[in-house]
This record gives C-alpha cells, sequence and structure tokens, in this order.
C-alpha cells in the first residue's frame, strides 16, 4: 500500500500538473482565436470589424481586434475600440436597480403605485406590476411610443416621456408570460428618473461602471466621438467585398436604457469577470455577495432556441438557457448594422464577448466566434475542421440574405406609382401626439420620410395612396396617406396611429 505521504504527494503533483496544462491552454487559445477569426473575417467578408474577449475566473484569458471600425475612416479595430452593445445594455440597467435595490432604496416586487409618482399609468396596471414584472418582460403591458421615441426616432425630452406614461397598455398576452420588448425597461427609467431624479445613464455609471472601472462604457456616444474616441459604426454587407455604413447612426437621442451603452473587449472582459466571480474582478470584492447572482436567476419562464442556443427563462437583463450541455447565461443585441454576444457558462467560469460591427447579412458570425471559445475549452475535437463547416453555413446564410435583398429590391422597383396625385400635393408635416411629426418631403422625383434622426427615400406601397419607407435598414414600413372629401392628403397612417397634416 502507499503510504499517506506518497499519497499527498501524488495528489499534489496532479494539482500541479492540472494548473500547468491550464497554464498552457490559456496561452495556447490566443493565437488559435486569432487565427480563427482572422479566417473568419475573410471568409464571410461582411462584416468590417469584430472584437473579443475571453475571460475565465482568474481574468482576462484573451482579447483582440480584427478588422477596421469604419469604412469612411479605415480606423483599425483593437480591444480598446467602442462597439454599440444594442440590447446588452438591458443587464447593466437591471444590475443598476437590483443595486439599489440591495441598498433597501426601492422594492423590485412592489407595485409601481407604491413608489412611482402618480404618472399616466393606468391605476390597475400600477397597483398590479413590478420593476421585476418590467425587467424580466412579464409585465404583460406595452408603450410603443415611449418605446419608439427613445430608440428610433429620439424626439424626446423627459416631459413628453412622462406624458407618454399614459399609452401604457395590457398586451393580448397575459401578465406572468414572457414577451420581449424594449418597453418594460422605458417605462422603468421614466418611472425611476422622476422618483430619484438621475438619468439612467448616470445611475448605471454610478452603480455598475464605475465601479468596475469600465471607464470606456458609456451612453454618450456623441461625446465619445467627439474626444476622438474610436467608435466602430454600423455598417451592411450587402455588397459582395463592400460593407457600407448604416444610413442610421446612433446618436445620444436614441441611447436609452433598453438599448444604450458603446463598450469596449476591454471593458467587457472585466464584466464579465463580475459576473462569473458574483461580483469580484481582479481579487476584489466590488459588489455585494449574492447581488450580481441575482440577476442571473430566473424569473420567467420561456421555450425558445436563438440559433445554436436554448432559451429556458429570463431573469433581470438575461436570458437563461444553454449552448451544448453547459447552462448559457446570456444577451445578444443588434441594430443597424452592430451586432453583441455576451455571454458566460456560470459551471465552467467561462465567459465571452464578441462585437461586429454588421448584423444584417453576418450578424451571426457574433455568436459563431463566441462558440468557437466554449468549444476550443472544452476540447472538441477536430474543432477546425467543425467550424470551417459552420463558417460555409455561415456564408451560404449570408449568400440567401443577400439574394432575398436584391430580389426584394428588384422586384420594388417594377412596382406602379399608387398616388394619384403630384408628389408635392403630399409633402408636409403630419402629427401625432403620442410619435411625434413625422416630413413628408420632395427629394428629386421621390418623396422623403423623415421622423426625429431617421430619414429615407421612400417606395411605393402597392396599396392606393402608400409609400414603403425604411426608416430603420432592411424593416419596410408602410406610410399611407387619407384624402378628404376634396381629393387633399390631411392625414396618414403610420406605425399604425393617425398624423394629422400641420
Amino acid at each position: 500500500m502507499k503510504s499517506r505521504s506518497m499519497e499527498a504527494l501524488l495528489a499534489a503533483a496532479l494539482v500541479c500538473a492540472a494548473g500547468e496544462a491550464s497554464a498552457q491552454d490559456r496561452a495556447a487559445f490566443g493565437a488559435a482565436m486569432d487565427a480563427f477569426a482572422r479566417r473568419a473575417m475573410q471568409r464571410v467578408e461582411a462584416a468590417p470589424g469584430l472584437a473579443v474577449a475571453v475571460v475565465d475566473r482568474d481574468g482576462l484569458v484573451h482579447a483582440a481586434g480584427f478588422g477596421v471600425a469604419d469604412v469612411a475612416t479605415g480606423a483599425a479595430v483593437t480591444t480598446e475600440t467602442r462597439f454599440y452593445i444594442a440590447s446588452a445594455t438591458k443587464s447593466f440597467t437591471a444590475l443598476s436597480l437590483a443595486a439599489m435595490a440591495r441598498r433597501g432604496e426601492v422594492d423590485l416586487d412592489a407595485p409601481l403605485a407604491d413608489w412611482a409618482p402618480p404618472s399616466g399609468v393606468p391605476a390597475d396596471i400600477a397597483a398590479r406590476i413590478t420593476l421585476t414584472d418590467l425587467l424580466s418582460h412579464r409585465s404583460g403591458v406595452d408603450n410603443d411610443p415611449i418605446a419608439f421615441r427613445v430608440a428610433y426616432s429620439g424626439d424626446w425630452s423627459p416631459e413628453v416621456l412622462w406624458g407618454l406614461t399614459a399609452e401604457t397598455r395590457p398586451r393580448a398576452t397575459p401578465y406572468g408570460q414572457f414577451v420581449y420588448a424594449n418597453a418594460g425597461y422605458n417605462l422603468a427609467t421614466v418611472l425611476s428618473e422622476r422618483r430619484w431624479g438621475r438619468d439612467w445613464h448616470e445611475r448605471v455609471e454610478d452603480e455598475v461602471l464605475t465601479p468596475l472601472g469600465m471607464t470606456a462604457t458609456t451612453a454618450r456616444i456623441d461625446a465619445a466621438r467627439a474626444a476622438g474616441a474610436v467608435v466602430a459604426a454600423g455598417h451592411f454587407g450587402r455588397v459582395p467585398g463592400q460593407p457600407e455604413r448604416s444610413p442610421l447612426q446612433k446618436t445620444d437621442a436614441t441611447m436609452q436604457s433598453a438599448g444604450g451603452l458603446i463598450s469596449t473587449a476591454s471593458d467587457m472582459a472585466l464584466w464579465l469577470e463580475a459576473q462569473i466571480n458574483d461580483g469580484r474582478v481582479g481579487g476584489r470584492q466590488v459588489f455585494p455577495a449574492g447581488l450580481v447572482a441575482s440577476t442571473h436567476v430566473s424569473q420567467v419562464t420561456q421555450a425558445a432556441t436563438f440559433g445554436p442556443y436554448v432559451r429556458t427563462g429570463y431573469g433581470l437583463g438575461w436570458q437563461v438557457g444553454r449552448y451544448g450541455e453547459d447552462v448559457l447565461i446570456h444577451h445578444f443585441g443588434n441594430f443597424s448594422g452592430s451586432r453583441a454576444h455576451v455571454s458566460f457558462m456560470p459551471e465552467r467560469r467561462l465567459g465571452v464577448a464578441v462585437m461586429v460591427n454588421e448584423d444584417a447579412f453576418a450578424g451571426d458570425l457574433a455568436d459563431v466566434v463566441a462558440n468557437y471559445a466554449y468549444d476550443w475549452f472544452a476540447g472538441l475535437p477536430d474543432i477546425e475542421a467543425v467550424y470551417d463547416a459552420r463558417l460555409d453555413a455561415l456564408i451560404a446564410e449570408r449568400d440567401r440574405r443577400r439574394a432575398g435583398v436584391a430580389a426584394t429590391v428588384e422586384g420594388r422597383a417594377k412596382r406602379p406609382r399608387t398616388l394619384s396625385l403630384p408628389n408635392a400635393a403630399y409633402v408636409g408635416d403630419y402629427v401625432n401626439p403620442a410619435y411625434g411629426s413625422l416630413a413628408i418631403r420632395e427629394a428629386g422625383e421621390r418623396l422623403s420620410v423623415a421622423i426625429g434622426v431617421q430619414q429615407a427615400l421612400a417606395d411605393y406601397l402597392t396599396e392606393p395612396e402608400g409609400l414603403r419607407v425604411e426608416l430603420t435598414p432592411f424593416r419596410g414600413e408602410g406610410v399611407v396617406f387619407k384624402l378628404d372629401a376634396e381629393g387633399r392628403p390631411t392625414t396618414l397612417v403610420y406605425q399604425d396611429a393617425v398624423f394629422v397634416r400641420d
């Protein structure tokens, strides 16, 4: 028999060997990830730039940038390039409110009527729903005008939003059922800002970003650009080999609590380390133990898939599900040429953030790169061959989307004009109290449509007196004019709302 001392020595040797292997894995991973990311970018070619960060329980494993942040400037992507993370913002917003709740400043499970100032939210709704309901998408209510103004048109003021709380309506789906939407976060923000007098981004800075040292992460995208920071622009890879800048870029006016932060690979590494280690970063307990972990707990169930991911629930700003056999807590985001993947495996203590400045034709590249990291550390056999096949599938999907868009554009070009009057007859400003002012203008032989920061040339609908417009790229919407008894355009319908000519 081996002596106890010999067994102890053997055990210690195994631990050391395992530690050395882990260190070797970490060192080898960076080269493997860089080689794969470069190959993926070259083969897919639709995305100008990409940044990635991978962390484990000990902190940063690897971070890198590839390609360019903006085709207009040619600025190279680095680990300090700021990318728009879109809906991945929700987990920051939720944690900022959870931090206040931990100090007893608000009860996440108290009805809105118990803490929010009297607002336009119907009394029965205010007496029933809570911040947890709003942050986990189970409230059963919506508010399209607020969500539209803060994320799309940018046409708002605090007083306008406060008045629009009266537009809060029950959904067709019942209370307690998961329905993903921005409006819950937006409504929570409008109410909490009025209650505590602190803008949502100031609260996120104070409660989350500053404690973590995420100095490059901000909602102030205009100031970041003005200060000379490299901010990745949104792009579309519609034309092979020629990514083009999206016509709709984010501004301060459209950076909102459900999707309103820019961040870097370096900063996202800090964020993921805090998630993996329950608020501990660099050996320092930044947040009270249990606070961060509490946001990962499912508050509502769902049964859905998103690509290779299974989703079983939603916490406070986090999707809960699986990738393969592993639990995956995650949140993704995309908007008008930007795509973000933020995820971690709590059991394996491994996290990945990937940010890409393209979303319509190759946005799924963010997921493929993230999955490569998880599968590499899991020791997936023949990983390079497996991922070459996944890139093949991504390229086939890219080509399918390109062909679909090209066919749709060609078909629209053949549509006959469906307006009965000369273009000049439709020109004017049309107003809806909830959604704001929509401007119709002549642009050569065509009409343009604008609302807030959004503007686009219009095509024709097949419906009489109708225009089709993409105020948000690749999302066609109808603008249908209504003529009065004398045949003059006096109103139009957009967003299912009636706008009256001013």
